[in-house]
């Protein structure tokens, strides 16, 4: 089973976007999308999990991987496939 993925996001961010297409580009077929816009206290919920105060913040299972920007370093150093492979 693959390990799930969970972003906290917006519905009109495009790190959002650009985060959920490289997601899908490795296979991913379901993101848990946590629309922090549209729930009640979803920003103070977030920033209290992450510590951060941007969207999206991204979530590999249980490991925090951060935003786009640290998704797609983590890609660039070949640490994403492993992360989303088959546990």
């Amino acid at each position: 089973m693959k390990n799930k993925v969970r972003m906290y996001c917006t519905a009109f961010c495009p790190y959002c976007i650009r985060a959920e297409m490289l997601l899908k580009a490795k296979g991913v077929d379901h993101i848990d999308k946590i629309m922090v816009d549209k729930i009640p206290n979803g920003f103070e919920d977030m920033i209290e999990l992450t510590k951060r105060r941007t969207v999206p913040q991204i979530f590999i299972g249980e490991q925090h991987i951060g935003g786009y920007d640290d998704l797609a370093a983590l890609d660039k150093r070949g640490g994403l496939d492993p992360l989303l492979a088959d546990t």
